[in-house]
């Protein structure tokens, strides 16, 4: 790596003083149970603003005191939406359906981020969107675990991955820092942008695929970190 780059990567990965590995294991792990908890209490009927409602409920319960970003719960055809953007409003989740939860929340110092999609009923293509989603996570997370390559050029080789699994990469979600709060005074750019192997711990991969024609989509969000911690 060069001095230049090299300098460049100290920069983009400053942290805090409020910065533990343990910690931000701990907060990984509330985020990812939270998750789950918000994904089963998703109901079909249920419209998507009330889940949202629910999820940051649930969350506030957890003694969330904020979140470094809004509270996601897509529903249907909301799931293709990017981050950021608005829902259709009054979307209900239907007996055989996909939806996916998003959340950023703040447990005291440290920022915890994920994502996972889920799916109700048995549609046999909504499911294959929700496996292909983690499956892509993954094939991605193991090509940095085994190379040196690039935060721009482990999403290049997403973007070929999906189209391979029959799937439409949304790069508008390509992965960022994590840390104490806040990241983003370091930095509040996406990981597909850096030029340098993301550290382990401090970044997060976005997978968010799309239904070439316009159905749906799935999200799957976590911690860049080797195998072990995903036993």
């Amino acid at each position: 790596m060069s001095d230049v780059l090299e300098e460049k990567q100290v920069t983009l990965e400053a942290v805090g003083p409020a910065f533990v590995k343990e910690t931000m294991l701990e907060m990984r792990a509330k985020t990812r149970a939270a998750i789950h908890a918000i994904a089963a209490a998703c109901k079909p009927g249920m419209v998507e603003e009330d889940a949202v409602q629910m999820a940051r409920d649930l969350l506030a319960e957890g003694d969330m005191i904020r979140g470094w970003h809004d509270v996601y719960v897509r529903f249907g055809t909301n799931t293709l939406k990017t981050f950021g953007a608005e829902s259709d409003p009054g979307i209900v989740l239907k007996d055989n359906d996909i939806f996916f939860i998003d959340i950023g929340p703040v447990w005291g110092d440290i920022e915890g981020d994920g994502g996972d999609t889920f799916v109700a009923g048995s549609d046999a293509g909504m499911e294959q969107c929700a496996t292909d989603a983690k499956k892509l996570f993954h094939v991605v997370r193991k090509k940095w675990e085994g190379t040196g390559m690039s935060g721009k050029a482990l999403y290049e080789y997403a973007i070929e991955e999906a189209k391979s699994m029959g799937w439409e990469l949304n790069m508008d979600l390509s992965g960022h820092r994590i840390s104490d709060f806040p990241h983003e005074a370091v930095y509040a750019g996406p990981m597909a942008d850096v030029e340098f192997k993301p550290s382990p711990l401090i970044w997060v991969l976005e997978i968010h695929i799309r239904h070439p024609e316009g159905l749906y989509g799935a999200f799957f969000e976590d911690m860049l970190l080797d195998d072990s911690y995903f036993a």
